[in-house]
């Protein structure tokens, strides 16, 4: 049976749009490549979401899988390599088949910014790694390092801070772009040493695992001409994510990587929706990852509803 809505993507955008669209009667089936929660799985505590006071975000993620679970989607475990139209349907050609439906929402997220420098992509799972939540139980009591200023970076620090020997938190700028709540709570570790103004260099080893990580003082600030190294045995990147929604432009206007939609979320092409970070917005949050989730949701149920 075709399904009315073909969902792609597996995080809070994608699992909200597949709940609100099989409460609205509509068949569905979400393609996902690697596994159900998206980024907030990766979030040791989520504090910010309505009615819930704590919670972590593989949690929260497991949660809202059952309940679409219970509800009746149907899932895949593939990458979808494009979208192309069908006549009136869409089909999407993945690695290892291809899956049609009705009407298309995109929820495909982000992916982990890299520094780019020497030795990254070589220690990438041999001491450098962009998930605390993931592989920070493997450096318990070593020492540890957060190279970001902004939520995440700070969340992944407090995480390994209770269980690391040591962390450092490095910065670019000479300032947290984070929460308050965060910035104090990591100024009041005791294990926990921060450094601004810093640019990364490389990543060290010797061969097999990280060692350290060289830095070298931002231009124009006290710390320029200066250069220094850190010992580490795990170092955690978290400065960002960038969009992968190339694959889409036949289908949707890009701006930066990223997916431009209307207020409901359609996009240039009628049946196709948008949703969560991968689109074109101001503030990403899981909050408005759900509410982004919703409103395709309806919008790709409307569409269909005045083509039926």
């Amino acid at each position: 049976m075709l399904p009315d809505v073909l969902i792609i993507g597996g995080g809070a955008a994608a699992m909200t749009a597949a709940l609100y669209s099989l409460r609205a009667g509509r068949s569905v089936k979400l393609i996902e490549k690697e596994a159900f929660g998206g980024q907030i799985a990766d979030s040791p505590r989520v504090e910010n979401f309505p009615t819930i006071k704590e919670i972590s975000g593989l949690e929260w993620s497991d949660k809202l899988f059952t309940q679409i679970v219970d509800l009746g989607v149907e899932t895949e475990f593939d990458e979808v390599l494009s979208v192309e139209k069908d006549g009136d349907d869409f089909v999407a050609h993945c690695t290892y088949g291809d899956h049609k439906g009705r009407s298309v929402i995109l929820a495909t997220g982000v992916k982990h910014r890299h520094l780019g420098i020497e030795g990254e992509d070589h220690y990438k799972g041999k001491g450098v790694s962009y998930c605390a939540v993931c592989d920070g139980a493997f450096y318990t009591g070593q020492d540890t390092m957060v190279i970001g200023d902004a939520n995440s970076a700070l969340q992944y620090a407090l995480l390994l801070a209770k269980t690391s020997k040591h962390v450092d938190v490095v910065t670019l700028f000479d300032k947290f772009f984070a929460d308050k709540v965060l910035v104090d709570s990591l100024k009041a570790q005791q294990n926990v040493t921060i450094y601004h103004d810093w640019n990364s260099v490389s990543f060290n080893g010797n061969g097999e695992k990280l060692e350290s990580v060289s830095f070298a003082g931002r231009e124009g600030t006290s710390n320029e001409g200066k250069t220094m190294e850190l010992k580490t045995k795990g170092a955690f990147v978290a400065i960002g994510q960038i969009p992968d929604n190339d694959r889409f432009a036949n289908l949707v206007e890009l701006d930066r990587g990223f997916f431009v939609c209307d207020e409901t979320m359609a996009t240039k092409t009628p049946g196709v929706f948008v949703a969560g970070d991968c689109r074109v917005k101001k503030i990403r949050q899981l909050t408005t990852a759900c509410n982004d989730g919703a409103i395709a949701a309806l919008s790709a149920s409307n569409y269909l509803f005045q083509k039926d």
